[in-house]
């Protein structure tokens, strides 16, 4: 009779209560599986089933075990949308608009407020010192279970401080255990030594070229509203950018609609971000065209926003959805799990919703197939939950369910 040779692995998962695939159709199948065992092998998900299904197929002599009898195991969260680069804070200007927002009071404390000030803080910074802060931010993350993050220039405004801060993010990627990619937005706002057309120049002929001959990011944004860029000279600015091999996203609809959305779908985008003006017809053609909207609870929560977009509307409709942390000055959050808890309570998500956006959402929003499911074959970018049902991470507020997390097959977190 001859014997098959199992495959060896290297880590092994066991009796997990339930197992979040976010393998299913649409936002709402997590596709749970209870006592699930997990067979991870050379950074990869090799094997997923039970007991004996696992034994059956592998050669577990010399793996290393994590018994996670009454707990949940899903994918790492995939954080679609930060600026995780920045020096600084904006908290004095936060904590003064708790009362209420008086622009003659602030003026009168000698607060500076807005995006300009850390654009001064961050272009003044030198480059270790931005990575060191960045990096406490980003090792922050992944004890929160984030695995994957994109990351946003857009706090330079000029050539040099825009590769300043994606070089810090290259870094990043390379000395923390998460993935980091990069996106260029140098469309992020003005110069105020330029006029719009003047640094339109500067972000076509100058930033776009050196940030794409160096490689320095796979994606390309910019802020399409009232008072920032325009549809046409968005998709001018995104035009150039694919030239580059930057993959267009687009912060659209935030404040105002003014054809970003369309421009998504015309485009078909990797993601389209904010969403908080957008019609219901430009949602429906968002669908059709599978694109991805990322959505930030914490932002809206964070700023008080006017008009929050209407994320059932969107789930409805069949759009992809992806949930983000936005981490900014005027966001400090590192946590997904609040985020996920806003989306559930304030934003009608259901749980597995909630958790499919952060999870598998994200991964689309990044244009990425490896991660965001668990399934064999994917990236082994887990995170271990010590609770016996997935529902607590709405149930629980403000609380760290992370116990364990795992990067490419390695343990990197053990709480």
């Amino acid at each position: 009779m001859e014997t098959i040779l199992k495959k060896k692995i290297d880590l092994l998962i066991t009796n997990a209560a339930e197992l979040v695939t976010c393998i299913g159709a649409g936002m709402g199948d997590i596709g749970v599986i209870e006592n699930a065992w997990i067979a991870i092998n050379d950074g990869k998900i090799a094997g997923v089933g039970s007991e004996t299904e696992v034994r059956e197929n592998f050669n577990l002599e010399q793996s290393e075990i994590i018994d996670a009898s009454g707990k949940v195991v899903a994918p790492g969260f995939v954080d679609a949308h930060t600026h995780l680069v920045f020096f600084g804070t904006r908290v004095e200007e936060y904590a003064a608009k708790l009362p209420g927002n008086n622009p003659e009071r602030l003026k009168k404390l000698g607060i500076t407020t807005g995006p300009n000030r850390t654009v001064e803080l961050t272009r003044n910074t030198p480059e270790n010192e931005l990575f060191e802060q960045s990096k406490k931010r980003v090792l922050t993350m992944l004890e929160y279970g984030i695995t994957t993050v994109e990351s946003k220039s857009g706090y330079g405004l000029t050539a040099e401080s825009e590769i300043k801060i994606l070089e810090v993010s290259r870094r990043l990627n390379e000395e923390t255990p998460l993935d980091v990619l990069n996106t260029f937005l140098g469309a992020h706002g003005f110069p105020e030594n330029l006029t719009k057309s003047e640094y339109l120049e500067v972000i076509i002929n100058e930033m776009i070229p050196q940030v794409g001959e160096r490689r320095l990011a796979e994606f390309c944004d910019v802020w399409c509203d009232d008072g920032y860029f325009t549809a046409e000279e968005s998709e001018i600015i995104l035009r150039a950018g694919l030239e580059y091999g930057m993959k267009p996203k687009i912060h659209a609809d935030a404040y105002s609609y003014i054809g970003g959305t369309d421009l998504a779908a015309k485009m078909n985008m990797v993601s389209v971000d904010h969403l908080n003006y957008t019609p219901v017809e430009v949602m429906k053609k968002l669908a059709e065209a599978n694109v991805t909207g990322v959505l930030m609870p914490a932002l809206d929560f964070a700023v008080g926003h006017k008009r929050p977009f209407d994320a059932r509307e969107m789930l409805d409709l069949g759009m992809n959805i992806a949930l983000a942390t936005d981490l900014c000055p005027a966001c400090y959050t590192e946590s997904m799990q609040f985020v996920i808890n806003l989306a559930c309570k304030l934003y009608k998500f259901s749980v597995e919703e909630a958790i499919k956006a952060a999870t598998y959402g994200g991964a689309r929003a990044l244009d990425l197939d490896d991660r965001g499911v668990v399934q064999a074959g994917k990236i082994a970018d887990l995170q271990i939950w010590d609770v016996p049902t997935y529902k607590h991470i709405a149930y629980e507020l403000g609380t760290n369910i992370v116990e364990t997390v795992i990067k490419n097959g390695k343990v990197v977190v053990s709480q």
